[in-house]
C-alpha cells in the first residue's frame, strides 16, 4: 500500500520561510549603529551597539542559509516570490544588510568591510536595476504600490554613509543620486496610492514606516558626501522624517491592534535610521566632550527619545518574533 504524506509534512515549513525577513539584519543592524553613535553623542555604554551589530552578522547568516535552503529545496515558492508585486522588493534587504554589516565591521577589519561593502553596492545595483526594470516595461497595477516600493531605492540611498569612509566616493555618489531620484519619483505615485485607493491590506500597513527610511538614510548619507555640514540641503532631508515619524506616532494605538506578521520588521529600521539620523544631528549641533555631548537640550533630547523609540520598536518586535517561532506560526503560509 502506497502511503501519502501528510499534507503538512513538517519539513514544509522551509517552503514558508519569507523573504522579507532579511528585514531583520536592517532593523537590528541599524539599531546597532545608532547605539554605537549614542555611545559617543550621548555617553551610553559601547558595547550594546556592537552587541547589536554581532547579532545582526549573526542574523544575516541564519535567515541567508534558511532562504537559500528554501531556494533549493522549493525553488518554485522562491520563484513566486521573486514575481509578487510587493515581496520583490525585499530582494534588496539582503544587500542592504550586507551593507550595514560592513559598518559594523569598518572600526575592526576595513578590508572585510570593504569586500561586505562592495558586494552590498554591487548586488543593490543590479537588484534595484531589474526591479525599476520591471516596473518600466510591465504594466503595475496601482493596488500593488506601496511604501514596500522603497526598498530597492532605499540601498541606493544608505550606500555612501559607509562606501564615503572606505574611499568609495564616485561609486557612493552615483548610487545615491540615482536612489534620490527614484524615491522623489515614487513618494507622489505611494501617496496617490495610500490616499484614493483604499485601505491598505492590514498586514502590510507596518510597512507605512517605510516612509521615514529614504530621508533618514538621506540626511546621513548626504553629511558623509559633503564632509559632515549641516547645510539646507540636510536639514530639508531630516525635516520630512522627523514630521513623517511623528504622524506614524501618532497612529501608534491602531498599529498596536493589528495581528503580528513579518511585516512588522518594516517598523524596525525606518526607527533606527531616524535615530541614527538625529543622534548625528545631535552631534553636529553641539560639542562632543568627555561622558556625552555638550549642546542643545533640544536636540539631545530628541537624539535620546528618537534611540528610545527604536529600542522599544525593535525589542517589541523581536519578542513579537520569537513568539511566533515557537509557537510554530512565524513559517507559516500566509
Amino acid at each position: 500500500m502506497t502511503v501519502l504524506p501528510a499534507p503538512h509534512a513538517p519539513a514544509s515549513w522551509v517552503a514558508h520561510v519569507p523573504l522579507p525577513l532579511f528585514a531583520t539584519v536592517m532593523g537590528v543592524g541599524g539599531l546597532g549603529l545608532a547605539w554605537r553613535k549614542a555611545h559617543t553623542v550621548l555617553g551610553l555604554p559601547a558595547v550594546v551597539g556592537e552587541g547589536l551589530l554581532a547579532l545582526a552578522a549573526v542574523l544575516f547568516v541564519a535567515v541567508g542559509a534558511l532562504y537559500l535552503l528554501k531556494v533549493v529545496r522549493h525553488p518554485e515558492e522562491a520563484a513566486a516570490e521573486s514575481r509578487h508585486p510587493v515581496r520583490v522588493n525585499f530582494y534588496p534587504a539582503a544587500t542592504i544588510g550586507l551593507m550595514i554589516l560592513a559598518g559594523g565591521l569598518l572600526p575592526y577589519r576595513p578590508a572585510v568591510a570593504e569586500g561586505l561593502w562592495l558586494a552590498g553596492a554591487v548586488g543593490q545595483i543590479a537588484l534595484a536595476g531589474l526591479i525599476i526594470g520591471r516596473w518600466i516595461t510591465r504594466e503595475q497595477q496601482i493596488a500593488t504600490a506601496g511604501p514596500a516600493w522603497f526598498i530597492p531605492v532605499v540601498g541606493n540611498i544608505l550606500a555612501p554613509v559607509v562606501g564615503v569612509p572606505l574611499g568609495h566616493t564616485e561609486l557612493s555618489w552615483f548610487l545615491f543620486s540615482v536612489g534620490l531620484l527614484f524615491w522623489l519619483v515614487l513618494f507622489p505615485v505611494v501617496l496617490n496610492r495610500i490616499l484614493f485607493h483604499g485601505m491598505m491590506p492590514a498586514r502590510l500597513l507596518p510597512t507605512l514606516a517605510i516612509l521615514v527610511a529614504p530621508p533618514s538614510v538621506g540626511f546621513l548619507s548626504w553629511l558623509a558626501l559633503n564632509g559632515g555640514v549641516l547645510d539646507a540641503a540636510a536639514r530639508i532631508l531630516l525635516g520630512p522624517a522627523v514630521f513623517l515619524a511623528a504622524i506614524l506616532l501618532s497612529r501608534a494605538r491602531s498599529f498596536r491592534n493589528l495581528p503580528f506578521a513579518v511585516s512588522w520588521w518594516a517598523f524596525t529600521f525606518p526607527s533606527a535610521a531616524l535615530a541614527l539620523a538625529c543622534l548625528r544631528l545631535a552631534e553636529l549641533t553641539g560639542a562632543v566632550q568627555d561622558g556625552g555631548l555638550q549642546g542643545p537640550a533640544w536636540a539631545t533630547g530628541l537624539a535620546a527619545a528618537a534611540l528610545l523609540l527604536a529600542t522599544v520598536i525593535v525589542a517589541t518586535v523581536a519578542a513579537r518574533t520569537l513568539m511566533a517561532l515557537l509557537g510554530g506560526t512565524l513559517f507559516a503560509p500566509e
